[in-house]
């Protein structure tokens, strides 16, 4: 006569709580939207509206002390305790490292990927921002300046250029580093750049741009960001006249 066999019913399994994402959407904040969709982790958007100051709220600054976006917290940060993280580069090798993914482990890859994520935080991203400053935002137009930060822009992306002629992505295979740089890619015409120019770049660009998990996280939309009005002094006192004090 066979035995009853003894079931045990499974506990189920624990769902973590989704990682908040204070955001805005420009390509930093871009940059850590497409990192969560592409590593499929649940995650909550938490707008941080920069033309209205909310990046000097207490809150926020108890997460991100420099008041800028992007920053994160997890709730199952390390030893399963929540852990906020603030600069979208520090965020993207954290989530890299959290889910082994677009971000290797192999030394030798791991340098690759980290000098181009380094190369995007110190040049592409300031020169970008600088350019994309002084062509629309500035109060008056300073020629020495349009021309300085265009034309560091056209450097920078000359150099991504060559580097993809050999290979399809900046450090070979897909990873932060293309996550990071892509956003600013993006906005190329606001930098005074045709990306016509640079057709291995404009290829990389098409590619990245086709894939599901980067159309969803430039799909976001954030209904306040659509009327800031850049002429506003208010607006322009909020983004553009901070001081230490």
């Amino acid at each position: 006569m066979a035995r009853a066999r003894k079931v045990t019913k499974r506990k189920p399994r624990r769902r973590s709580a989704p990682i908040e994402l204070y955001y805005w959407p420009t390509p930093n904040g871009w940059k850590i939207s497409i990192m969560l969709e592409e590593c499929a982790l649940p995650y909550a958007v938490r707008p941080i509206d920069i033309s209205k100051g909310d990046q000097f709220s207490p809150e926020f600054l108890a997460v991100s002390p420099n008041n800028r976006i992007p920053a994160i917290v997890d709730p199952d940060g390390p030893g399963g305790r929540p852990v906020s993280v603030f600069e979208s580069g520090a965020i993207l090798q954290y989530l890299g490292r959290k889910t082994g993914k677009f971000y290797p482990h192999e030394e030798r890859a791991r340098i690759a990927v980290e000098e181009w994520l380094f190369w995007q935080m110190a040049g592409l991203g300031p020169m970008a921002g600088q350019a994309n400053h002084f062509r629309r935002y500035a109060p008056e137009q300073l020629p020495y300046a349009v021309d300085r930060y265009t034309d560091e822009v056209n450097r920078l992306f000359g150099v991504m250029n060559k580097r993809l002629a050999a290979r399809d992505f900046l450090a070979g295979r897909y990873s932060i580093a293309d996550m990071a740089c892509v956003g600013w890619v993006r906005l190329a015409e606001r930098m005074g750049q045709d990306l016509a120019q640079f057709p291995n770049l404009k290829h990389w660009f098409e590619t990245i741009r086709a894939r599901p998990a980067v159309k969803r996280a430039f799909a976001i939309r954030i209904e306040a960001a659509g009327a800031v009005d850049i002429h506003d002094p208010k607006v322009r006192a909020v983004l553009f006249g901070q001081r230490a004090t």
